[in-house]
């Protein structure tokens, strides 16, 4: 049961660094450690998130800008919506009223021709009891060879 034993040393470099030989003298410092603040167990998710997004911003100018003007644009967007829902509902709530005053119109003149129906088959029973006979033959007025007057024209 041979296990061989690993070195811990190694004649190898490190990747990336091959061909690079230490200065003679010159020790190589270990990362040093540093705590990190836990900032989620503090604050809460839109905080941070608003908290991230500022960090951000403030690195970097043009975003910051291009942040403004797509919020700006939203919001615009939204009471742009909003506005155009309402001039819809207002139309609608218009055109539901002239609807109506057309149906009350349309039966107004309905009436008016039943009326006027009932009057037209009445008439000639009123014109009897008024004593009015029916025309007989035909009136015609011949205008052949028919000359204005002198005292017409001027």
């Amino acid at each position: 049961m041979g296990s061989s034993m690993r070195s811990s040393r190694s004649s190898a470099a490190p990747a990336g660094r091959q061909g690079q030989e230490p200065a003679v003298g010159h020790v190589q410092k270990r990362p040093q450690l540093h705590v990190i603040e836990n900032r989620r167990a503090s604050s809460s998710k839109v905080g941070r998130g608003m908290e991230r997004l500022l960090d951000w911003t403030r690195t970097r100018r043009s975003p910051a800008v291009h942040i403004v003007v797509a919020v700006l644009f939203l919001g615009v967007c939204l009471l742009g919506a909003l506005l155009l829902r309402t001039q819809m509902s207002s139309n609608s709530f218009e055109a539901a009223t002239i609807e109506q005053h057309i149906t009350m119109l349309q039966q107004d003149v309905e009436e008016d021709q039943t009326k006027l129906s009932q009057l037209e088959a009445t008439l000639p029973e009123r014109a009897q009891k008024m004593k009015m006979v029916p025309a007989e033959g035909s009136l015609s007025i011949d205008l052949n060879g028919y000359t204005p007057s002198q005292e017409g024209t001027h």
